[in-house]
């Protein structure tokens, strides 16, 4: 009785599976969230992880190439999963752009997670400045890119 009352929908064991988020249009944003893992780790590493005395240590302001890279680098991805899986197509420009904004958000921070909370770290605003060139490379990649004029 308490059955007929709420009827179950057909496709209630498809939506209810804990791999639907890969079975859905979503699946393409997994590699987004892995590269958000992967960099939330290595901007949380503490100083004395990184050696002093290496061969990356020589190259000028290295660590704001570090930071325009994987920035831009999930930046992309996410806008490759927003293209991929066909949401909205008609408003891909404006959720290209959304992305770039929320990547340069991550960016940001994680340089108060860094100033407050790692040991050895600190705020820098050439970080932040290299994490929105990072951002803005890969929005403007990836709109000339995947939308058609």
């Amino acid at each position: 009785m308490l059955k007929d009352a709420f009827p179950l929908e057909e496709n209630y064991s498809y939506h209810c599976s804990k791999f639907y988020f890969l079975k859905s249009q979503n699946r393409f944003l997994l590699p987004a969230f892995i590269w958000i893992i992967i960099c939330t780790i290595l901007f949380t590493l503490p100083a004395s992880a990184f050696a002093s005395e290496r061969w990356y240590t020589k190259i000028p302001m290295f660590d704001k190439w570090v930071h325009i890279g994987l920035i831009a680098i999930m930046s992309l991805l996410f806008c490759w999963g927003i293209h991929k899986g066909k949401n909205y197509p008609e408003r891909k420009r404006q959720n290209f752009i959304l992305t770039g904004i929320i990547c340069l958000g991550y960016g940001i921070m994680i340089e108060f997670i860094q100033r407050y909370f790692i040991p050895n770290r600190s705020f820098d605003m050439g970080d932040i400045v290299a994490d929105g060139v990072g951002s803005l490379a890969g929005v403007i990649y990836s709109i000339r890119r995947y939308i058609k004029k």
